[in-house]
């Protein structure tokens, strides 16, 4: 795989015209429970700038993909220390259900966005997607993770922050594993869920479970729970 750098050629862009530049990526669009949760981040583009080719805490930072959870977690503690300005929201199972996935994840990144302290003054976002609501002037990044320093530090804090999240819900239900696979559907999530049939972190609307509820009929019913924050 080639060895993708992000830099911060279009924060640099956009900062003469626009001032600060906020990076927004997200994690959690594929697995079948758990929500999906974004990251906006806002670096100090004038300090990272002036350092030029001295390595400094970005240097490494990559799409969280790339990265050992190990270095994600490293990498997370620096960014909530540089950056300028950090903002984590998700939405949730039932708003992934009622919405649909794609619509989830606009809906985090436009709160993410909007939880910033430092007010952006242009948006980037990885997709090709815009966000529709915010009031900010935006533009979407395909593969923008592995091209854009600041979106690539917001999908390592969202990859980090959704695998905490997976962490807890672990502890409400240690039957389905979810600590191992964080809710993506691998033949372990699989055998759980016919063993013992979606909880009320499943994505209900998503095939698998959805055929699986059909399977299992009326009679079946949830166990009560909340997503852990």
């Amino acid at each position: 795989m080639k060895n993708f750098s992000p830099n911060l050629s279009k924060e640099s862009h956009f900062f003469k015209f626009h001032g600060n530049v906020a990076g927004v990526d997200e994690a959690g669009v594929g697995p079948l429970a758990g929500p999906v949760v974004a990251a906006a981040v806002v670096l100090d583009v004038n300090k990272i700038s002036r350092a030029g080719k001295r390595r400094g805490w970005w240097s490494g930072v990559k799409d969280s993909k790339m990265l050992s959870a190990k270095k994600r977690e490293e990498f997370a503690r620096e960014i909530y220390k540089n950056a300028l300005s950090v903002g984590i929201a998700h939405a949730s199972v039932e708003e992934i259900d009622r919405l649909n996935i794609l619509r989830a994840r606009l809906l985090a990144m436009k709160r993410a966005v909007e939880s910033l302290k430092t007010v952006p003054g242009f948006v980037l976002i990885d997709g090709n997607k815009k966000i529709p609501g915010i009031d900010f002037p935006h533009e979407a990044i395909v593969k923008g993770d592995m091209k854009v320093l600041s979106i690539a530090c917001a999908s390592i804090l969202a990859k980090v922050t959704r695998d905490g999240i997976c962490g807890r819900l672990h502890k409400a239900y240690p039957e389905y594993g979810f600590d191992k696979h964080k809710g993506y559907p691998t033949k372990m999530h699989f055998a759980r869920l016919k063993q013992f049939g979606p909880c009320a972190v499943h994505r209900k609307s998503f095939s698998p479970v959805k055929i699986l509820l059909e399977d299992l009929g009326e009679t079946f019913s949830y166990v009560n729970s909340t997503i852990i924050k």
